[in-house]
């Protein structure tokens, strides 16, 4: 495990996790219920466990991947993770808010801590795709400054996945660095 600064004076501890770490538990508990909610069948009859099963863990673990956690008081009340994409990108994946957490800017600060830990990483840009009903995070993406690699008019049902990508500030030339 490691300890990542938060912001200051927020009150949240920023931790990077393995998969399989129980804190983690309440972030995959959750996304299959909004998945299975939100999606039913949409994406074939085992929807949100497929897409919660798609990538091992290994996929989210260092060097290429990290599983970062937002907790408050011992609660884990957001998260997200990343994994590699190709040579430069990283693909974010299981961005995710607590239900009883939600309108608090929490879901900017699992972004903010999944870019700048991507950048550490010499990853220099950020794929990412969600779903079509699941506008918030659409809004969240696009005013956080990623670009979509779809028609904003186009019917999001039609299209399913909604791909965005942005380019990272500073991200290291060399992965090694």
């Amino acid at each position: 495990m490691t300890t990542i600064p938060a912001p200051p004076s927020s009150g949240l501890s920023v931790l990077s996790l393995p998969m399989r770490d129980p804190r983690v538990k309440p972030l995959l508990d959750e996304l299959a219920v909004e998945y299975t909610t939100r999606y039913g069948d949409f994406f074939g009859t085992d929807g949100a466990a497929q897409e919660l099963r798609r990538y091992p863990a290994e996929e989210f673990a260092a060097p290429h991947g990290a599983l970062l956690i937002l907790q408050e008081d011992g609660e884990t009340v957001a998260g997200g993770a990343f994994r590699r994409y190709d040579a430069n990108t990283a693909e974010l994946k299981r961005i995710w808010t607590h239900s009883a957490h939600r309108r608090r800017g929490l879901a900017r600060v699992v972004l903010a801590e999944l870019e700048a830990e991507a950048a550490r990483r010499g990853y220099r840009k950020i794929y990412l795709t969600t779903g079509p009903r699941q506008p918030e995070a659409k809004n969240l993406y696009l005013a956080t400054g990623y670009s979509p690699l779809f028609d904003l008019d186009a019917d999001p049902e039609a299209i399913k996945h909604l791909a965005f990508t942005k380019e990272l500030p500073g991200a290291a030339t060399d992965r090694g660095k």
